[in-house]
């Protein structure tokens, strides 16, 4: 039985400490490929805080609601990009999809977070100052993501 399309809707979760380390993971379909955490909604109607817990507790094991991490740790940002989908990973999206919408958030840790990766999807991972995790990354957005990170904080609290 085959996968139903991915839909062309997604999150990107930039994870950091207070110290602003950022963790980037290496994809385990492109080796050398690092980046967020990253991913498409389950159905059409999943809230976008619900695909990004989701998202993070699959790909690092960090729980969202946790008492480590509490619900409030995780930021939607109210910011969305709409980019090409790599050519290489179209067939997993509807016959003629061609481009994405992704939604950004990011999620404070502390210092000392435990990541569990889910072997099929990552193979490695970084706590790298975030300017260093931002040059790390293969995707233009990702990396604009990163670098926006103390601004986006800093209108957050305000």
């Amino acid at each position: 039985m085959s996968k139903p399309p991915k839909i062309p809707e997604s999150v990107l979760v930039v994870i950091h400490t207070p110290e602003l380390d950022v963790l980037v993971i290496e994809r385990f379909d492109r080796p050398g490929f690092w980046q967020s955490v990253t991913g498409s909604k389950d159905h059409i109607d999943e809230p976008l805080v619900l695909t990004a817990a989701r998202e993070v507790a699959e790909e690092t094991g960090i729980v969202v609601g946790s008492a480590a991490v509490p619900e409030r740790s995780l930021i939607d940002w109210h910011h969305r990009i709409e980019y090409d989908i790599y050519p290489e990973w179209r067939h997993r999206y509807a016959e003629g999809v061609v481009r994405n919408v992704e939604h950004q958030f990011s999620l404070l840790v502390p210092h000392c977070m435990e990541v569990t990766l889910a072997p099929r999807e990552h193979t490695a991972f970084l706590w790298l100052p975030f300017r260093e995790a931002a040059a790390k990354c293969f995707s233009s957005s990702n990396r604009e993501a990163i670098l926006q990170l103390p601004e986006r904080l800093a209108e957050h609290s305000r």
